[in-house]
């Protein structure tokens, strides 16, 4: 099937590869146009940009995917199918329109679950035991379109953003080889979205990772978990902002303020929280510092008891 490819992130890039593993044609490639990043704002290219390079397909980058601009990359790739993994930008109706087989979207959740923009972190923060992926044909609504397969994956007590991020990415690879193929041979059978079921996985914000040391320490140990590596959860310890990074739950129970320094080991030290649960810290990033355990903090720096975070 000849395919034109439209995704941004590292989470597109096993999409792409896994399509043309499969013997599809890939007629073009859209990203996102180049951004700064980094602490020298030079501009850098997309994962999908950098990946669609080495493998010699054809790249566009368009500021705007309004007919009079895009509708050229349409034609010049003429595609019997759009796939869309977390591309960045919303399809006008004529994109949708203009494939055989449609604009078909790599969504990672088990929709109508968590639709939006960041659902592999809200599921985590949630405390969901289960997610996936979903494929589904692009409608004019925000993920509200048809299903076409699912799969589900497990969320274990240890994951976090970082590795539902890469089981996600290689779910949906294979999940979309194997819907492009049922959509080739006629198997493939839409279902409609139950929109009573919906949530919404709404954008991660700086308020996002700001711990509430109010909140029960399990909600706060999903929040870190959700967070992590990026953007990371954090709060303020004498003045100054700390990212916490690796959590748990702590087995005893505290009558402590929330936020309160209970306990101060070698390898990690413990916050009270809501409800007089008590969630253990190993590792931080302070302020203007690299991502560190707190064992390597403590070696030159001290964490005074009965300090209360968050101020």
């Amino acid at each position: 099937m000849k395919i034109l490819f439209m995704g941004t992130p590292d989470f597109a890039v096993e999409s792409l590869k896994a399509l043309a593993n499969a013997g599809h044609e890939i007629t073009g490639v859209v990203t996102i146009p180049d951004k700064p990043r980094g602490r020298g704002h030079k501009l850098a290219h997309t994962p999908v940009y950098e990946a669609a390079l080495s493998m010699g397909y054809t790249i566009y980058t368009p500021s705007t995917l309004k007919q009079d601009e895009f509708e050229s990359v349409l034609t010049a790739t003429s595609p019997d199918a759009i796939v869309v993994v977390a591309y960045g930008k919303i399809l006008p109706e004529y994109v949708l329109n203009y494939p055989k087989f449609g604009c078909i979207n790599v969504h990672a959740s088990l929709l109508p679950k968590y639709r939006g923009a960041a659902p592999m972190q809200r599921c985590i923060i949630d405390g969901e035991k289960t997610t996936g992926v979903t494929t589904m044909y692009m409608a004019k609504g925000l993920d509200t379109g048809d299903m076409l397969l699912k799969k589900e994956v497990e969320i274990k007590s240890d994951d976090n953003f970082e590795t539902i991020h890469d089981k996600l990415a290689s779910c949906g690879a294979e999940l979309i080889v194997e819907t492009m193929r049922r959509l080739e041979n006629g198997t493939c059978k839409a279902e409609k979205q139950d929109d009573s079921l919906a949530c919404y996985a709404h954008m991660i914000t700086k308020e996002t990772c700001l711990i509430n040391w109010q909140e029960d320490a399990s909600r706060i140990h999903n929040l870190v978990r959700g967070l992590y590596p990026v953007p990371k959860a954090y709060t303020c310890y004498e003045g100054k902002q700390m990212k916490i990074l690796v959590t748990n739950v702590a087995p005893h129970t505290t009558t402590a303020l929330p936020g309160t320094i209970v306990r101060v080991d070698k390898d990690s030290f413990c916050v009270a929280c809501g409800s007089g649960s008590v969630l253990e810290i190993m590792s931080i990033q302070p302020e203007g510092k690299r991502m560190m355990a707190v064992s390597e903090y403590l070696k030159g720096n001290s964490l005074a008891l009965s300090t209360i975070l968050g101020g």
